[in-house]
Formats: structure tokens, sequence, C-alpha cells
């Protein structure tokens, strides 16, 4: 009888600036997963709310309080640790400026942009789904604005 690791639940954010650009941020920490960029966010601790566990990440990461809105999509992934589910959700920022509090680096970047930076695999389907629903912004070339 196989044992099958528990799916993690984990939320992202998709804060945007000016319709056009999305924060993502590039992880610190230890390899294989240190510098790949992806969406601030992160795991929901056994009984907390989704939307809770997504307002105490982005406080701790980013610096921001946000107002969460709608899942805007959710991804199960399998990895070699685990299934991970993952819900991305709509927010906007109700005080502070994103700062890289426990990341590398932060930018904002169009979804053509996004093409260009080493996102997680899992945040990747993302990006085709933003190209599409952003046609009319073209790509003003660069790798986004970074943040300090």
């Amino acid at each position: 009888m196989s044992t099958q690791a528990p799916t993690i639940i984990v939320t992202g954010v998709l804060l945007t600036r000016n319709d056009r650009e999305i924060l993502i941020a590039q992880r610190a920490g230890k390899p294989p997963l240190a510098g790949k960029w992806e969406f601030p966010g992160g795991k929901v601790e056994p009984g907390e709310d989704p939307r809770a566990a997504l307002a105490r990440e982005c406080r701790e990461e980013i610096g921001c309080e946000i107002e969460v809105g709608d899942i805007y999509e959710s991804i199960f992934h399998r990895a070699e640790r685990g299934n991970i589910l993952l819900l991305f959700y709509l927010a906007r920022i109700v005080h502070g400026e994103p700062t890289a509090l426990e990341h590398t680096a932060l930018a904002w970047v169009t979804p053509q942009q996004m093409r260009d930076f080493d996102l997680l695999e899992a945040d990747r389907p993302l990006i085709e789904r933003f190209i599409a629903k952003f046609p009319s912004h073209a790509d003003h070339g660069g790798r986004g604005s970074h943040v300090p």
C-alpha cells in the first residue's frame, strides 16, 4: 500500500499596477528554488482561512496590507516533495508599498515580460492566461521595473 504525501495549500497574490504590470518576487534561500521568481504568498497553516493566510504572508513578505478579492485561478501541481494546491487571488494594496522583506528582489512586469523570468514551474501556467487577458498592452521590452 502506497502512502501519499498530503496536499499543501499555498496562496499567491496577483497585485497589478496601472492595469498592465503584475508584481513578482525572486526567492531567497537555498537551491533549487532560490533565485526563481514567484507570486508573493505562501502556505496556509492548519485551520487558517486562505484569504487570511494571504494577507499575513503579504505583511511578512512584502510589507503591505492588502484587501483580498476573488480567486483568479487554482492550480494543482505535483512536486517531488508532495502535491500543492495553489490558490491565486486578486488583491489590492490598501496600505504600504511593496518591499522585498523576505525575497531577493521584487519586480513589476507585464505578462509578456514574465516569459523572460525564471518563474517557478507551478506559476508558469498563469503567464499565457495573463497574456490573453491583457493583449492590448504592447510589451515595451526590458525586464520590468525592479523594486528596492
